[in-house]
């Protein structure tokens, strides 16, 4: 079989056929038992369901699936995922969004838009959000608000990742090695002990390396961007009794990879020609995406994590009863350059320690009932410590100079009911409440170089206790304002006519919680905490979904009312936070999987997102207008709201006179969308598989405004050809990523130092071999 890919005219085609579609599986979850082959099980309810029954938006993507599109890290599953993004926001910060909800804030206490699961526990820190994914059996996307199941900070939606489970039915091993471009290897095994009937081992590992595609044109290093991490995962599973099972975990991982801080590439575009080298003094930069231009001092990004869980599960007889208890500690060390040249001028460290504790406690009914059921509580803990050095003269223990700081603990209490009622045959009543208390304990920051105390410019001091100023110490308005409650509901009406069909129509709230600006204004003159509000955000949806003989489809169609969306500007040094006003998001979305014939399978799905702000800005009770961040040139005009802002070398600076209205919202294509295509046949007594996958986004804006730093659309194609086998025991792929070798910025970062952007990898191509020993 001969397949021709061509880019527009594929992405058109998509677009043509496609427009009204929702989520739908790409294929079916592996490790869920399933009624027939043609019903697919999600947990997006908290509960097994078939999904043509789930009256929400959902991609769920099998371990084949991301084989496919040569998915490696979670961050890859956009390639088959439309309306989903995940945008780096620079220092290794990476947020997913998706129909337009996300944030680009990266402050202590702040938090993503999309909630990410793995094995049903919550990962909230955007500095662990881009991982390797080890034994992948599924990943659900959940697309709209899911404030009522997930709770706080799930206004776009939320990320399940599910894992495998160590397993009694026998021993196993299994692995993959590859080697491709730019000497890059990847080494990652999983194997399974069956200690007893009722008592199993997991034991998995994962190695990548490899010299990167950056060339420091300062030095002529061509191995700017080399790397190394590995991750190693021990888990054991024992069934208690017959009725109660308890599984443990254990990860850790290392990671040293730069490219997240070698982003400081100069910006190019009409509206602002060069965006360095900082203050226009001269010296050396570029705006290749293949190059940067460093100093002495080099840029780094480091990691480590250990993750412990467990899971404990229990049937009680009238319910399944299930407790996931965690710990996360995450620290990072890096530094970077925000003046975008070789000239040493200011070099940025910033360390971020990141600690988790969370425990939840789930109640699931037995199936069979007309009332199916669900019941939880939640806690959740979360202290972020952010340290700031100048790295300008090196990052040794002597060379570093403190700058400042901040640190946030983060508490949340919860408790939901979600439950569906089968009113008269076929049709279907959905409805749920969470109630969340939401507070922040210990917020502070350090004054600047550890300064005993702090002058607030009015007659006052305060003592600071080690470098420490606390917030309760001096606003302690602010800090209750942190402090609230809020609840979620949500509404489902569902018919379904038959087996194989539903069609629904939703409504669902979430919020992202209240943040104390404690990196920005906090700590700057005249030292009063912006009062950063929730986001608040009601979803109204309607969908159908159709599922049978290999053939399943979904579309739907969203409209949200957005509000009081948290945004950054960056200035003088800082990330100030302020609240836009209101944003208005609808469009119309879908998704199918088409197994045409027992050989050959498609995959297929669009997006349309017209997503708004319909007012940004807004005057305040002292006549002053706060509107919405643009960047501009230096020198700022006369006048004392921007004395400051053209200082000695300053580049730009940021202008927030005007409220616009009706513009793009940050980061946000209108159309996204993938076609697939999977073709397996006999070769040599094994099973030789071709599979390709296509997608393509629009144009959208980086910048917190809507209107500036624009990215054109593109598209990226990735190729697979595999050989497996008789035994099934050994098989060779050989795969390629972004085949067409689109470049496109994946970040831009601004500020009144400059203005640099980040690229995509090139076009990457090797070759993996593979194992499995049962």
């Amino acid at each position: 079989m001969r397949i021709v890919w061509s880019g527009a005219v594929s992405v058109l085609a998509l677009v043509a056929v496609c427009p009204f579609a929702a989520t739908s599986a790409l294929a079916q979850d592996e490790r869920v038992a399933t009624v027939d082959s043609d019903v697919i099980i999600v947990t997006a309810q908290r509960r097994q369901e078939a999904q043509v029954d789930v009256p929400i938006s959902i991609t769920n993507i099998s371990s084949s699936a991301l084989a496919t599109a040569n998915v490696t890290g979670l961050t890859d599953i956009s390639k088959v995922s439309p309306g989903l993004r995940f945008d780096s926001t620079g220092g290794g910060f990476v947020q997913p969004s998706i129909r337009g909800i996300g944030t680009a804030v990266t402050t202590s206490g702040g938090g993503a838009n999309v909630g990410i699961y793995i094995d049903g526990f919550y990962s909230p820190n955007p500095l662990a959000a881009d991982f390797d994914l080890l034994s992948v059996e599924s990943i659900q996307v959940l697309k709209g608000p899911q404030g009522t199941l997930f709770g706080r900070n799930t206004t776009g939606g939320a990320i399940l990742v599910q894992t495998r489970d160590p397993s009694t039915a026998g021993n196993s091993l299994e692995g993959k090695i590859r080697y491709g471009r730019f000497n890059e290897l990847k080494a990652q095994s999983f194997g399974n002990v069956a200690i007893s009937d009722r008592v199993a081992m997991s034991v998995e590992g994962l190695y990548r390396r490899g010299d990167g595609w950056v060339t420091d044109i300062s030095s002529g290093n061509k191995k700017a961007g080399k790397f190394e991490n590995w991750s190693v995962r021990l888990g054991m599973k024992a069934e208690l009794t017959d009725d109660v099972s308890l599984l443990l975990r254990w990860k850790h991982s290392e990671n040293d990879d730069p490219k997240a801080n070698l982003t400081a590439r100069s910006f190019v575009d009409s509206e602002f020609g060069l965006g360095a080298p900082f203050g226009g003094i001269p010296g050396t930069y570029t705006t290749k995406p293949n190059e940067i231009a460093t100093g002495s001092v080099p840029e780094f990004f480091k990691s480590n994590s250990d993750v412990l869980q467990a899971t404990l599960e229990a049937d009680l007889g009238f319910a399944n009863f299930t407790s996931y208890s965690q710990y996360r500690n995450e620290n990072v060390d890096q530094s970077f350059d925000l003046d975008y040249s070789a000239v040493e001028i200011f070099q940025f460290g910033l360390p971020v320690k990141d600690e988790t504790w969370s425990q939840e406690f789930l109640l699931n009914s037995k199936p069979g009932s007309p009332l199916q059921w669900t019941a939880g509580a939640f806690y959740f803990e979360n202290t972020d410590t952010y340290i700031t050095f100048i790295d300008s003269f090196g990052y040794g223990p002597n060379q570093r100079i403190r700058l400042g700081g901040s640190a946030t603990t983060v508490r949340s209490y919860a408790a939901f009911f979600d439950g569906t009622y089968e009113v008269v045959p076929k049709l279907f009543v959905t409805a749920g409440l969470r109630y969340a208390y939401d507070k922040i304990d210990d917020a502070y920051f350090n004054t600047r170089f550890l300064a005993p105390t702090l002058d607030l410019g009015n007659g006052t001091t305060i003592a600071a206790k080690d470098g420490r100023v606390y917030l309760r110490d001096y606003d302690p308005g602010a800090v209750k304002f942190a402090r609230g409650d809020r609840l979620t509901p949500r509404f489902v009406v569902r018919y379904k006519p038959n087996d194989e069909m539903s069609v629904y129509a939703s409504y669902t709230q979430g919020y992202k919680a209240a943040i104390l600006d404690v990196g920005g204004t906090c700590q700057t003159p005249p030292y009063q905490c912006s009062r950063v509000k929730p986001e608040k955000i009601s979803a109204y949806e309607v969908g159908f979904k159709y599922a049978t003989h290999g053939l399943s489809f979904e579309t739907a169609a969203f409209y949200y009312d957005y509000k009081d969306l948290q945004v950054s500007i960056y200035r003088a040094g800082t990330a100030e936070l302020v609240n836009a006003a209101k944003s208005e998001i609808y469009g119309l979305e879908g998704q199918l999987n088409y197994q045409v014939t027992p050989a050959f399978k498609l995959m297929a799905g669009a997006s349309y997102v017209h997503a708004r702000y319909k007012t940004f800005g807004q005057v305040l009770a002292n006549g002053e207008v706060q509107g919405a961040p643009i960047y501009k040139f230096c020198p700022a005009p006369a006048g004392a709201k921007y004395a400051d802002a053209c200082g000695p070398g300053r580049t730009f600076y940021v202008n927030t006179d005007t409220i616009l209205k009706n513009v793009p919202m940050q980061r946000t294509p209108e159309f996204t969308g993938f076609l697939g295509a999977n073709y397996a046949t006999d070769l040599a007594g094994g099973t030789f598989t071709l599979s390709g996958n296509l997608y393509y986004t629009s144009s959208y804006y980086f910048g917190p405004s809507g209107t500036q730093f624009k990215q054109k659309g593109f598209e990226t194609l990735s190729l697979r050809a595999e050989w497996t086998d008789p035994s099934e025991t050994y098989s060779v792929a050989l795969w390629g990523d972004n085949v067409t070798d689109s470049r496109y910025r994946t970040q831009i970062t601004y500020g009144d130092f400059g203005i640099g952007s980040a690229y995509n990898d090139p076009v990457t191509y090797g070759i993996e071999l593979g194992f499995k020993f049962k």
